[in-house]
């Protein structure tokens, strides 16, 4: 028996690389064409943004995560993810609302890091995420540095997300320039590089980096299916990478 797994969806093209990475990867210890249970909910993305740059705010961001909590424990989900690192800066407030638990996708990527001896990380993602504290306060926890990078850098990377990478938009341009901007950030003295945004490895992956990549979407999949087999390691599930 496995636990049934809940995805608060927030932007569609990290949703569904978050859920395919769960089904096609438990096959590697449940067996040929197994996954566990999965429910999807998502509020549509504008609404979020929607909410966050209105009255809203924060609050109003959790309380659209709290709500597709309580309609996946009504699914029967046992616990929540959320592939969206944006969001996470509302995580406290929707956990202590959700009716089930949640993994939050920075202590997942953390704990990845730590375990690899990384210690100071890039981190790339959505302005909000680059200028916020999800990340950083779970990284300054284990002694692990951060950087992000320069304002002008922040905008475009920004502007790929939200025009390009969420519409399933992956132009060659695009991923020269992340390629650069990590670049710039080992130079900085950073030995990792966070891909902070569910959509970006999509763009990015380890052959694209000078840097060795933590792939917050893959990472959290990865969690949540061992999460929900009830298994303390990620050995098995790495071999099929």
């Amino acid at each position: 028996m496995t636990k049934h797994i809940g995805i608060a969806a927030c932007s569609a093209e990290g949703a569904a690389l978050c859920y395919r990475t769960i089904c096609s990867e438990a096959q590697a210890i449940m067996g040929r064409h197994w996954h566990p249970e999965v429910s999807l909910h998502t509020h549509p993305l504008g609404l979020y943004l929607q909410t966050l740059e209105g009255k809203g705010g924060w609050q109003g961001v959790a309380q659209l995560m709290t709500d597709s909590s309580v309609r996946l424990a009504s699914m029967g989900a046992d616990f929540i993810i959320c592939p969206d690192n944006t969001i996470h800066q509302a995580f406290e407030l929707a956990a202590a609302s959700s009716p089930v638990p949640w993994l939050h996708i920075a202590e997942v990527v953390a704990t990845e890091a730590k375990q690899k001896g990384l210690t100071k990380l890039g981190i790339l993602g959505t302005r909000y995420l680059m200028e916020g504290p999800v990340y950083p306060l779970k990284l300054e926890a284990i002694d692990i540095a951060s950087e992000t990078p320069s304002e002008s850098d922040k905008k475009e990377i920004n502007r790929i997300i939200f025009e390009e990478l969420v519409n399933g938009k992956f132009n060659e341009t695009s991923r020269q320039f992340m390629q650069e901007v990590i670049d710039v950030l080992k130079r900085r003295g950073c030995d990792g590089v966070i891909l902070g945004c569910t959509e970006i490895p999509l763009l990015i992956e380890q052959q694209d980096s000078v840097l060795p990549v933590l792939d917050s979407t893959r990472l959290l999949a990865r969690a949540a299916l061992l999460t929900a087999m009830q298994k303390g390691s990620l050995s098995k599930i790495k071999k099929r990478k």
